[in-house]
């Protein structure tokens, strides 16, 4: 890990002060629970510390790849303002509805993951979702509180970007067992996983490995790998903080076209991030 000291307390004070205006004590928070017929056994995180490098798509990867290994998934997509999940499942149009009057079922996408999702309760997926903090959180409680998720081994948050107000509240709510955090190959990429790996350790979640998105790109003509923003900083980021690298993923346009068709269950390529799934999957033996 870092050597950097992180007092934890006061970090907490100042994220309270920055969000609420005024000095707190801090408060420990209270647990979001299942409905009594939703069992999950292990909950894992997809985060970075910024916007646009990919978190849906490692998210969407690996739970696709659980579903091929036998296992029972759902997807909650904690991004309430900017969902892309539903698009990229298949799910365009669909709608969250409840069964008992009470609560909402997850929607399962035709390759059998249960996904919740503003844009599953929204009328429009094109919607904009002008929602304030207080609102935001209360709409991840409910998704995860009063969503009849069934039977499910895994389920991936796909988180919001960055370090703020609802990160936190997933961290702070959600029995998160491990983050995978999703990074790109540039420059600035250090202090961008520094900051998810503190805000991890700070809340006492731990971090699985960094997930490099973008890494290279194929040439179509004779298939040499071509560094589109650089050389990866994968290997010496992992090393500075003391945790895992889990695998890099190209630019692929035959898979940024599946997102867009809602097909990308079908069309996902075998063998994606390997180690990654590895290290969701070792959960099941630490149980």
């Amino acid at each position: 890990m870092s050597d950097v000291t992180i007092d934890k307390e006061a970090l907490r004070r100042e994220v309270d002060e920055a969000l609420h205006g005024q000095k707190k004590e801090p408060v420990a928070p209270s647990g979001f629970e299942l409905n009594a017929n939703s069992r999950v056994k292990h909950v894992i995180g997809v985060v970075s510390g910024k916007g646009g490098v990919g978190k849906s798509l490692v998210a969407g990867i690996l739970a696709t790849n659980l579903m091929r290994a036998g296992k029972r998934v759902g997807i909650l997509d904690g991004d309430i303002t900017g969902p892309s999940i539903p698009k990229m499942f298949g799910l365009s149009g669909a709608h969250a509805l409840s069964s008992d009057g009470t609560h909402i079922d997850a929607v399962e996408s035709p390759g059998g993951v249960k996904v919740m999702s503003t844009n599953l309760v929204v009328e429009n997926e094109t919607d904009p979702v002008l929602w304030r903090g207080p609102m935001l959180m209360g709409a991840l409680k409910q998704f995860f509180e009063d969503t009849l998720w069934g039977e499910v081994d895994y389920l991936l948050v796909d988180m919001p970007p960055g370090t703020g107000d609802v990160a936190l509240t997933v961290f702070q709510s959600l029995p998160i067992e491990g983050v995978v955090i999703v990074s790109s190959p540039q420059d600035l990429v250090r202090m961008v996983v520094g900051k998810a790996v503190n805000m991890a350790s700070m809340m006492g979640v731990p971090v699985l490995g960094v997930v490099e998105n973008m890494s290279y790109v194929k040439c179509p003509g004779c298939g040499r790998r071509i560094e589109l923003y650089g050389p990866s900083h994968l290997s010496a980021t992992t090393e500075a903080f003391g945790i895992k690298a889990l695998g890099q993923l190209p630019v692929d346009p035959a898979i940024a076209a599946s997102c867009d068709a809602g097909d990308f269950e079908e069309r996902l390529p075998e063998g994606l991030i390997p180690d990654a799934l590895a290290a969701v999957e070792a959960l099941d033996s630490r149980a």
